[in-house]
């Protein structure tokens, strides 16, 4: 599903990723783990095709995705990669169903033909009942399962997520981890999760660890 081969990625003087190589299978959940200044963010930014590498190749599906144009690789992030961040991004303005359906009509679907995913999306991450309220008026771990609501509109191949729940209390992230598998066993998805918590660490397929910019022996 996804091949890293050889990536190396700097900063001005600052090595971050140094030849990383990384075989992800389709469907599989990977958590990554690794102590802060590890690469752990900058690979999953050039993951998600938001950053490039110096050197390297990534492949999804037999596809090299920086061989593709700007406007190629654009389409590309849309409509098969999905992201989740530690921070909702929910924006303020629009009501959370008016937020999941934004990635849709970017990708040129009409918000009534996208609703009716979205909406079974939201049934099954049970926030249904708050889908017309303001991100002001939910909760932390509701803001959340509308961002994972938001990542999988477009039906991604891959959903990537950066400490997704660094902000939230023991309880919303013990059901958010759960939901990931929920997601998996249902859609399909892969997901490469990015985090300190241990527990959703040892939950998922595989943990791989980052020291320096390199796996750890």
């Amino acid at each position: 599903m996804i091949a890293i081969r050889e990536l190396h990625k700097s900063y001005g003087s600052l090595e971050v990723l140094k030849g990383l190589s990384i075989d992800i299978a389709a469907g599989e959940i990977v958590a990554i783990v690794g102590p802060s200044g590890a690469g752990k963010s900058t690979l999953l930014q050039i993951l998600g095709t938001l950053d490039k590498p110096d050197r390297g190749e990534l492949i999804f599906d037999q596809t090299s995705v920086f061989q593709l144009g700007d406007q190629a690789l654009s389409a590309f992030r849309n409509k098969t990669i999905g992201f989740v961040f530690q921070q909702h991004h929910l924006l303020p303005e629009f009501t959370a169903i008016e937020n999941i359906l934004i990635p849709a009509m970017i990708a040129g679907r009409s918000p009534k033909e996208a609703l009716p995913y979205a909406t079974e999306l939201c049934t099954l991450l049970g926030v249904k009942d708050r889908m017309e309220h303001k991100p002001s008026a939910l909760s932390g771990g509701e803001q959340q399962r509308f961002a994972v609501a938001r990542a999988l509109i477009n039906q991604p191949k891959v959903v990537l997520a950066d400490e997704p729940s660094g902000n939230l209390d023991t309880h919303n992230a013990r059901e958010l981890h759960q939901l990931f598998f929920e997601l998996r066993a249902r859609y399909g998805q892969t997901f490469v999760i990015v985090t300190h918590n241990t527990g959703l660490a040892d939950m998922a397929d595989r943990k791989i660890t980052l020291v320096d910019g390199k796996l750890s022996a």
